[in-house]
């Protein structure tokens, strides 16, 4: 779904992923995931951007993004995963593709919804049952401060976590919101209020992700 990385506005929050090409092993150790989280550092430092989640899993990763200027989201991904592409590249004597395309980014109404990201975001190795309490994947913006210097990433957000986040984590999300979510991501869809996907969608010309999949009907001749 290129376009959907192509409408990168500033000032609007997104949920960007990509996967391993394949589906394939990604991070393979904590060398490699200590060299994405300073790589994100970097990045941030050279564009800026503005980091409210991520979660690194071993095929594949969850990022919120909140860029500032137009252009900035896509910039600060190219730069991102070409560095790392070469870095894993030299580190695993390896070629050809490592992720299996172009990054998928989804806008975000900056309301609830955007709490609702963040919890699935960081919520992803609980559910994973890589760990038993999601704060304890040092790979993630919940539990990073388990690293010993964990990188410095900005992690402002247009909208506060509420108090005892963690324990709000580590709660299961609705059947209902989950499939609104996974719906999104599969689609390419905006994350949002209906009323405000849909002008969402127009704005940034997303509107082919709002439409039923699969051929039209034939039209029957009377």
């Amino acid at each position: 779904m290129p376009r959907t990385a192509r409408a990168s506005v500033g000032g609007v929050c997104y949920h960007v992923i990509n996967r391993g090409n394949g589906r394939t092993r990604v991070f393979h150790d904590k060398a490699d995931y200590r060299a994405f989280l300073n790589l994100l550092a970097t990045g941030c430092e050279r564009l800026p951007m503005r980091m409210p989640a991520f979660c690194l899993m071993p095929n594949h990763f969850h990022l919120v993004l909140w860029p500032r200027r137009d252009g900035d989201l896509s910039r600060f991904m190219q730069w991102l995963l070409t560095s790392h592409v070469r870095r894993h590249h030299r580190r695993h004597r390896g070629s050809g593709h490592i992720w299996q395309g172009r990054f998928r980014a989804f806008p975000i109404q900056q309301d609830s919804h955007l709490l609702s990201v963040l919890a699935y975001v960081e919520r992803n190795p609980l559910r994973a049952q890589f760990v038993r309490s999601a704060e304890n994947w040092p790979w993630s913006s919940l539990g990073m401060n388990r690293l010993k210097n964990p990188p410095d990433l900005p992690a402002e957000s247009p909208v506060d976590r509420p108090r005892g986040w963690a324990r709000q984590v580590n709660q299961p999300q609705s059947p209902e919101e989950l499939q609104a979510l996974r719906s999104s991501v599969n689609r390419g869809t905006p994350f949002g209020h209906p009323r405000w996907v849909r002008q969402t969608a127009r704005r940034l010309d997303l509107e082919h992700t709002l439409r039923p999949r699969g051929r039209p009907p034939r039209q029957t001749r009377r």
